[in-house]
């Protein structure tokens, strides 16, 4: 397979403009979460509820452009383009008679009010919650290139939407009505210009034979006509049988028709720890695209961008790999240490990211396991073969199991990383440093995002901490958002959005962006000093 347009289309991959949409998970194919906006804010107030609602009464908010009420659990992240904003929940807050219970929804926000432009309905699957757990939502973050959305939904699908769902007409596959009461035993419904207009569908459960454990949620990648993602194959209720070992996990799919182009020959299926539920990035090393995918073994691949084709199969190759866990986090006084102990070896769950050719990422485990060793590493992408023994450049062993991607400041060179125990780490990226490390003292699920010389991360007791991206520790602010973050801040036109559970806020300081002078810090503005 060519990739006719993929040189010209990703010349400028890794570069964002100053006032620019967040397409995708990341911000560019190499994931470094990084926006370099200006003028951001750095402290906030997200307001109360109007009396006997949990709409937010805007008179009592700072700094905030608007806010949008979401449903219960939030995982997803933001993504904006074109004017609209889409950010995966569950349907505990429906916006349509017609769709009752628990089902998973994408929303699609207008970007200038917060206001529903329209949303996908994804019924759960009929297994339940050994696939596709109850009342989690859409976890995955949307790619979106010209006119076309693309997602993994909670179904274990890789789906393709029209930019404007049905408001402009219905231009795919014309059976949006049964879809959206698959599995439920209800009629067809009836869209309406607020729902999704599906282009097309690829079920990797049917297709594939994959198995997700428990959910699904890779956030694609798209190079030239290919978009990428990881399967979500994992082992079943048990937790000790994987009932798909051959089943692939990444695959390459045509953007346009959704046939598959190519599957990884990695052979990751027999070795996967639990689940996989990290999504790829790609970086250019040498002239040639290489799709780097964190696996369920715990080891970090180098994938060729270019399916070749083998007898009746096209494969992504495997031009490096990269072992995450070391030798003594798998063996201890002669004996296998076994999974998930908290000593133990961890799978990839956080998104490897690419820059100058190094690849960036941290081991972790299903935050149910809980708290337990983990290790970051900056890995040479120049490299071939089984890398393990002469790729790594720096390891930091201080982390603990993080299901976090990092953000790395061009302009200093710093490394911002969180682990879910709640500490914010800064390295220095070139030589692993440590300068310092923040304790949030709550589960970090999110990604910490550096931009305008701050970083933001939110946490799981609600708190949205900005700290100064400087070799010093300094905290600028710390707000309660009122409801559990597990999602990252993500920065477009301008505007920082960062979710709650139950809320996305939108963040704007008009003043700062307009170049007045700053605004005296209202009395009320709190900070924890034992932070």
């Amino acid at each position: 397979m060519k990739f006719p347009i993929l040189t010209l289309a990703l010349a400028t991959a890794g570069f964002v403009s100053h006032a620019q949409d967040w397409s995708q998970w990341g911000g560019t194919t190499g994931r470094n979460m990084f926006s370099p906006a200006k003028n951001l804010p750095d402290r906030f107030d997200p307001g109360k509820f109007k009396q006997g609602t949990e709409d937010v009464d805007m008179a009592t908010t700072k700094n905030v452009k608007w806010v949008a009420r979401l449903g219960s659990q939030s995982y997803g992240n933001t993504t904006v383009s074109q004017g609209k904003i889409f950010i995966g929940t569950n349907n505990d807050y429906p916006r349509d008679k017609q769709h009752q219970g628990d089902r998973s929804v994408l929303m699609c926000l207008d970007e200038k009010t917060g206001e529903l432009a329209w949303q996908l309905i994804v019924p759960k699957l009929k297994s339940g919650k050994v696939n596709d757990w109850e009342n989690l939502g859409i976890l995955s973050s949307p790619k979106i290139e010209g006119n076309r959305v693309y997602l993994v939904t909670s179904r274990c699908e890789v789906i393709c939407l029209d930019l404007n769902g049905l408001s402009d007409g219905n231009q795919g596959m014309q059976e949006e009505g049964a879809y959206i009461v698959k599995d439920t035993g209800k009629p067809p419904a009836t869209p309406g210009p607020k729902d999704a207009d599906i282009i097309w569908v690829y079920d990797m459960m049917d297709e594939l034979g994959v198995f997700p454990h428990n959910a699904s949620n890779s956030s694609p990648l798209i190079l030239g006509d290919l978009v990428y993602v990881c399967t979500s194959n994992g082992q079943d209720w048990t937790h000790v049988n994987i009932p798909s070992p051959l089943s692939p996990s990444y695959i390459a799919l045509n953007k346009t028709t959704g046939e598959l182009a190519g599957e990884d020959d990695a052979g990751i299926g027999p070795k996967i720890y639990h689940g996989q539920w990290s999504s790829p990035s790609a970086g250019q090393v040498n002239g040639k695209w290489q799709v780097y995918a964190g696996g369920g073994d715990g080891v970090l691949y180098a994938l060729d961008a270019e399916p070749k084709k083998a007898e009746d199969s096209s494969f992504l190759r495997k031009l490096w790999w990269f072992d995450a866990n070391p030798p003594e986090y798998k063996v201890k006084d002669g004996k296998p240490i076994k999974y998930p102990a908290a000593d133990g070896p961890s799978e990839i769950n956080s998104t490897p990211v690419f820059y100058k050719n190094r690849v960036y990422v941290a081991i972790g485990q299903d935050p149910e396991h809980g708290e337990g060793i983990g290790r970051l590493v900056c890995v040479d992408a120049t490299k071939t073969g089984d890398a393990t023994a002469n790729a790594l450049i720096w390891e930091y062993r201080g982390i603990h199991r993080s299901i976090s991607t990092v953000s790395i400041d061009p302009a200093t060179g710093l490394l911002f990383v969180g682990d879910f125990s709640g500490f914010v780490h800064c390295l220095d990226a070139e030589t692993g440093k440590l300068h310092w490390t923040y304790d949030m003292k709550a589960h970090m699920w999110g990604s910490t995002l550096v931009a305008d010389g701050k970083v933001y991360v939110g946490d799981e007791d609600g708190d949205l901490v900005v700290l100064a991206a400087t070799k010093e520790k300094k905290v600028l602010s710390e707000t309660n958002l009122n409801a559990p973050v597990y999602s990252t801040p993500v920065v477009a036109n301008g505007v920082l959005y960062i979710a709650s559970n139950t809320h996305l806020f939108a963040f704007h300081d008009a003043a700062r962006a307009a170049g007045l002078p700053d605004q005296p810090v209202k009395p009320d503005v709190k900070l924890d000093p034992a932070k």
